[in-house]
This record gives structure tokens, sequence and C-alpha cells, in this order.
């Protein structure tokens, strides 16, 4: 039987509440828009009203913990000295959000001292849950939890980002030799490595540290790692940017990639 803490057990909860208020715009009768931020990405108001319901949320639940949020990103004073924070993306996957595919999350991690502790990633279209704390990651279906597990497999299949595509992930995909991909977006990507639905996700383009933290909880609690490609673990201690450098994640043994 799944032991789970109440701390998680309640961001679970949070992330479906966070869920609910993106569907009210994701399935409203407006047209869905979005408005650049200054860092050129998009935002809307799914992703604020989601931003609302956890920074709330979270704030209740524990305040003495700091919260990190894509939508209220804290000036380097203001951080700098946080050995532990939530690290929140609100809506993960907003392109995919303004496309209408389903394939976007609500995305809550846990930091400490730089490593993500417990996470949920939560999708509301299909109503699909991923969490992870303790070295056990599960998945939730209509109520129903499962332990997930990761798979090594020859020719693997690789996970690739609906949304961006560019000529060092195909350089790297030739250089597999045989293998299969599908195509997914937002951090769902960790959650088909850590249930054994693929093999190796490698991302060479920009991501930022709310984009992968959940999705990294929930790939190390399953026994994984989430390298750079230098083979050193990504890492959430406040630091001036929050930007990742590119980096990959594999179920196969690390001298099978190239």
């Amino acid at each position: 039987m799944l032991q789970v803490s109440e701390t998680l057990e309640a961001i679970c909860l949070l992330s479906r509440q966070a869920g609910e208020a993106i569907l009210q715009v994701y399935q409203g009768e407006q047209p869905l828009e979005a408005h650049i931020k200054a860092d050129s990405s998009p935002v809307t108001a799914a992703d604020l009203a989601a931003h609302r319901v956890i920074v709330d949320g979270l704030t209740l639940l524990t305040p003495d913990i700091p919260v990190l949020s894509e939508e209220s990103p804290q000036e380097w004073e203001e951080r700098c000295h946080w050995q532990r924070y939530w690290l929140v993306d609100p809506l993960d996957g907003t392109k995919e959000f303004l496309n209408r595919n389903g394939e976007f999350t609500v995305n809550i991690a846990l930091i400490e001292q730089g490593i993500p502790v417990m996470g949920v990633v939560y999708a509301p279209v299909p109503d699909v849950l991923y969490a992870a704390e303790n070295a056990c990651a599960w998945k939730e279906i209509k109520g129903s939890r499962q332990v997930i597990k990761p798979k090594s497999a020859y020719p693997p299949k690789v996970v690739c980002s609906r949304s961006h595509r560019d000529e060092q992930l195909e350089q790297f995909l030739t250089s597999l030799g045989d293998y299969e991909t599908t195509a997914v977006g937002s951090s769902l990507k960790f959650c088909l490595i850590a249930e054994g639905h693929a093999q190796i996700y490698p991302r060479f383009g920009p991501t930022c540290i709310w984009d992968t933290a959940a999705g990294h909880a929930v790939v190390l609690a399953v026994g994984l790692q989430v390298n750079n490609w230098d083979n050193i673990p990504l890492n959430y201690a406040p630091a001036h940017t929050f930007l990742n450098p590119g980096f990959y994640v594999s179920a196969n043994p690390r001298n099978k990639l190239s």
C-alpha cells in the first residue's frame, strides 16, 4: 500500500484545484488568448488563475517555505539564501494549451538544498496525475494509484518536444541508429520515461527551472537522473539565472547514449 505524506496529499489536491481553474478558461466560450511577457514567453488568463490558486494554497499550507512561480519570479536578492522552497509552473505547456491538444500540466516541486525531493505533475484534460516523494513515484487515473517504474529497451523510444525541434536534436537522433520517437508537450515527457513508456528524453533547447523541477522529482523517485550533457545532475539551488543547461534523461545505460 502506498504511504503518502499529508503534505504530498495536499499538493495533489492543490494541483487539481489549479487544474480546475485552468479548465474553466480552456473549456470556456471565449477564444484562448495569450499576452507576451518581457521574456517573450506567452501567458494566458489560465496561467494567472492557476498561479493564484497554487500560491495562496502553498502560503496557507507551509507559510514558512517561500514560493517561486513562473508568474512571480523573485529578484535574486530575495531568494539567494533559500535552502528550501516551492518551485511552481502553474501551466506548463502554454503553447499546447493554446493549440487545444490537452498536453499541458500543473507542476509543483519542493526543492531542498537544490534537489527536487517532492513533485506533482498533473494533466487536467486527461485527469492524470503523477506524484513523487521518498524514492517512490506513482500515477493516478480515475482515483486509482499505481506505482510506476522505468524500463530499458533497444531500440529505445525517444520522447521529444512537440513544440521544440532543433538541429542538435536531429543529429543526436541520427547518432542513435535504430530508435522510435514519440512527441508530447510539457513535463509529461519526464513522466513517460518514469513509467517505462519511453527510454530517452534529450533536450538541447532552452528550458527554465520551473519547467523541469516537478518532472525531475518524478524521475529521481524511480531511480533515474536528469543530467546535463557533461553528466552532471541539474541543480535548483538559487542562481542568478532561471535557465537550465541542455540535459538528458535515460532509462537505458549511459554508455548506450552517443
